[in-house]
């Protein structure tokens, strides 16, 4: 049985991309006849034809690494269907490179726009298995994707040191922590790394109860504060706007950043000294952690034996302590966001940590 395998990660990186690849390729070659092509820089590569045929070689000491040895980019799933300046029509132009390789099938690397894209060309008749990755955790279908616990010991880490010059000073320190829509990364390190304030973008705050917060914890003689809060927070006012709406209303205020602002406003309404910390990219670069580079072989060697069994169509999960699989269609373009009364928002609220609504 022979097997040409294309390879392609798309959307933004982070660790443990090259440690899947590696899991493909080696359970791939182990199990049968296997020829590896990897596409360069995501769905740009495979529309504009990309590609170079892989040795054994190169899967070589990439266990470790961070990045993606292929490359990626990021192409919006809202503009595949759309043919724009360029007259190319973007989902015409990936079947028909797809044919070019001769693939057998597409193995897709990425987060929820990689995943509808992998989900758009499987519905078109392409053999396709999704490997989820993203440090947001916010792939629907599956416990965990690869990246998030790197991403949440890296958080910890800038927490933890943060502590040690809070304390010095006496600072109240606004850390933001990637993600947008969802705040996985936000609750696991500020947990992790002991904040006594942890904002999400699922649960709108009410900066007064933030500020109140802070201040009893000035009362009661504890000179620092350690505010974890996700770079899409937002206010509950700002909650019931549109995106663009609340983007203007930070524009008006002079604002980029939500720490940048929350820092500003408990300084003025508590009398505290404030300052804001972005970390921002250091959270997804760099060697994936060892949990990661098993969830990612693990993955990977997953994505291999649904090749060999001719399983098309699905992205591959961890559930419970077992790597399964869903189908594209049932989880493509689904969100996976903090429940409000997840066990581990409660758990925080029973330690006293403070979610400002």
């Amino acid at each position: 049985m022979k097997r040409r395998i294309g390879i392609l990660t798309s959307g933004g990186d982070c660790p443990g991309l090259n440690a899947a690849i590696r899991g493909v390729a080696r359970a791939a070659y182990e199990m049968f006849d296997a020829e590896i092509i990897g596409i360069s820089d995501g769905y740009r590569g495979l529309i504009e034809g990309e590609w170079q045929e892989m040795k054994r070689s190169q899967f070589s000491g990439i266990l470790t690494l961070g990045g993606t040895i292929l490359g990626t980019a990021r192409t919006p799933f809202r503009n595949m269907r759309v043919i724009e300046e360029d007259n190319v029509d973007k989902v015409k132009a990936m079947k028909q490179n797809y044919e070019k390789m001769k693939l057998d099938c597409l193995v897709t690397l990425g987060g929820n726009g990689t995943h509808k894209t992998a989900n758009l060309l499987s519905q078109e008749g392409l053999n396709v298995i999704g490997l989820p990755k993203t440090i947001d955790n916010d792939i629907y279908g599956t416990d965990f994707t690869f990246g998030f616990h790197t991403a949440v010991d890296i958080a910890t880490d800038v927490i933890d040191r943060i502590h040690t010059t809070a304390a010095s000073h006496g600072r109240c320190m606004v850390i933001e922590i990637m993600g947008n829509k969802a705040g996985w990364l936000t609750l696991y390190s500020g947990i992790a790394g002991g904040a006594d304030v942890v904002v999400l973008p699922e649960i709108p705050y009410d900066i007064k109860k933030i500020a109140k917060a802070v201040e009893e914890r000035a009362n009661s003689k504890k000179a620092f504060s350690i505010l974890a809060v996700a770079e899409g927070a937002m206010t509950k006012e700002e909650a019931k706007m549109k995106r663009k709406e609340r983007e203007a209303l930070r524009k008006e205020q002079g604002f980029v950043n939500i720490s940048t602002r929350m820092a500003k406003e408990l300084s003025e309404m508590v009398g505290v000294e404030a300052r804001a910390v972005i970390p921002g990219h250091i959270q997804r670069g760099g060697s994936p952690s060892a949990y990661d580079r098993v969830l990612s072989t693990q993955f990977g060697v997953h994505a291999a034996e649904l090749i060999r069994d001719e399983k098309y169509g699905y992205s591959v999960a961890l559930v419970g302590n077992s790597v399964t699989h869903n189908k594209l269609s049932d989880i493509a373009g689904v969100p996976k966001l903090v429940p409000a009364e997840h066990q581990m928002v409660k758990l925080a609220r029973n330690m006293g940590i403070t979610f400002g609504d």
